[in-house]
């Protein structure tokens, strides 16, 4: 494979790289080098995941790395190459896509670095190659929220931003957004191969995955041997977890196609998502998802039915289909369990019970009816806990239905003589997030940015890293959303 000649000496950067991916051969990508972007500028940075790739947060004040991560200088030892993979895309079979706009560096401290927005590749399809500010903040803030929320995650070492003008509804200017993962495989990539005839590059791939990521599918007894099989069980169980905790913590992904489902259980491709303001089961956050197939409460269906495309990709492999439906009907009861263990936790609890599972089915039905705010309640019961008065009206309050409200607190309470109350709150204040990214949030940080003011982006940040503690001083990024936050609409245009 020759890889195409380096526009601009190299930076030296230190780093000990390794191109698995690129080892893979000629089938798996394309060769190519970014677009420059014009005259680029720092927007967002996040020096821990600087210091996580070995880089160290001086690199994200320097110049020579503001080029090279907006490829305007190559990295002295980096591959660049954008895969290709196919998908169903709103569940209709898609065909040949790939990255169209992200091109991956390499690997380094175990970790690849991938550039969105970096320009054209041979599968931009109709699009320009380029990523906007807006999005690009979007995914860099959501990414790092993610991860201090423990929701598995790819990461954004930083957003890079520069002047030239993109079009999308309207005319916006153009950004970098730099993504951090063990890996950018998705099911889609396994989709491809088999949908294209390419029983070889399947099996390549597929060994790839488990060598590196699932060793312990080799010697998995419950399979029989089959290590296809014991893979698919675990991209199936990784799966459950992720949603799982996507439905405790409110968020609604948007755009679950098969191509944005990441194959070691990440939340990958942020793009039109929201975190839930008030409980809304069947909200859509996708202005473009005019069928309401991405809605909130479908997300664990949806990842289901992922999942089984990815079993009939996986099935020339697997060849038992018995097998294939044995590991993938694992989800009907890995995600319940997920939930019930997540939502117990938000209740204070170590682990779920029959208690804990009545007191989440009562309270779901009368978040939605009132519209509580989701974060807001959690997190006042979180405090409320530690005493359980009963005349604390600041949980009752958020209810229109208070003599509801009041009997479902007092069956709460009642199971608070089982645990120290102050541990049992503890517990609630660490699981329950003070601090999410409400499109509101956003997009007031979006605003500033636009004119070069990144202390809101910056301040944001920094809540959203640390979620769960109280940040006295930046309580204004807590409070109700204001009117005016119904009104933003998110849509596929990036």
């Amino acid at each position: 494979m020759t890889f195409p000649p380096l526009n601009s000496p190299a930076l030296d950067t230190g780093l000990i790289w390794n191109h698995s991916f690129a080892d893979l051969g000629e089938d798996f990508f394309v060769p190519l080098q970014p677009t420059p972007l014009p005259a680029p500028y720092w927007v967002g940075r996040s020096p821990e995941v600087a210091e996580q790739l070995g880089l160290g947060a001086a690199a994200l004040q320097s110049d020579d790395w503001l080029k090279a991560l907006t490829g305007n200088r190559p990295l002295a030892g980096g591959k660049s190459l954008a895969s290709v993979y196919s998908g169903h895309q709103f569940g209709v079979w898609a065909g040949q896509l790939g990255d169209g706009r992200a091109i991956l560096l390499g690997e380094a401290n175990g970790l690849e670095i991938q550039l969105k927005g970096a320009g054209l590749t041979p599968f931009s399809r109709m699009g320009d190659g380029r990523a906007v500010l807006r999005s690009s903040i979007r995914e860099f803030l959501c990414s790092e929220a993610m991860h201090a929320l423990h929701v598995p995650t790819t990461r954004a070492l930083c957003v890079t931003g520069s002047d030239a003008p993109v079009r999308r509804e309207t005319l916006e200017t153009s950004a970098v957004v730099t993504r951090v993962a063990p890996s950018f495989i998705r099911f889609g990539h396994f989709e491809h191969f088999c949908h294209h005839g390419q029983p070889e590059q399947l099996k390549t791939l597929a060994d790839y995955v488990i060598d590196r990521f699932y060793p312990q599918c080799r010697q998995d007894p419950r399979w029989g041997g089959n290590a296809y099989a014991a893979f698919l069980w675990e991209v199936t169980q990784r799966t459950a977890e992720m949603v799982a905790l996507w439905q405790s913590v409110g968020f609604c992904h948007g755009v679950m196609n098969t191509d944005n489902m990441s194959i070691l259980g990440l939340t990958i491709d942020y793009g039109p998502f929201q975190f839930l303001d008030a409980y809304d089961p069947g909200h859509v956050c996708n202005h473009s998802d005019n069928q309401g197939r991405y809605a909130f409460y479908k997300q664990p269906n949806v990842a289901y039915w992922n999942l089984f495309c990815l079993g009939q990709a996986l099935l020339p492999l697997i060849e038992k289909q018995e097998l294939a439906i044995s590991a993938l009907e694992t989800f009907k009861t890995a995600y319940p369990e997920a939930l019930a263990t997540r939502m117990a936790a938000k209740l204070g609890h170590t682990q779920a019970s029959a208690q804990t599972n009545a007191l989440v089915e009562a309270l779901l039905p009368l978040l939605a009816t009132d519209k509580v705010d989701m974060s807001i309640f959690w997190r006042r019961l979180s405090h409320w806990a530690r005493h359980a008065d009963l005349q604390d009206a600041s949980v009752r309050d958020l209810f229109l239905q208070r003599e509801a409200a009041d009997a479902w607190l007092l069956q709460f309470s009642e199971l608070l003589p089982h645990y120290p109350r102050a541990l049992q709150a503890d517990l609630m204040l660490k699981t329950n997030p003070k601090y999410v990214l409400r499109n509101h949030l956003g997009e007031m940080a979006i605003q500033s940015a636009k004119s070069k003011d990144y202390s809101k982006l910056n301040q944001l940040l920094a809540v959203l890293q640390t979620p769960f503690d109280e940040h006295p001083d930046q309580e204004s990024w807590a409070g109700f959303p204001p009117d005016w936050a119904s009104s933003i609409e998110i849509s596929c245009s990036s």
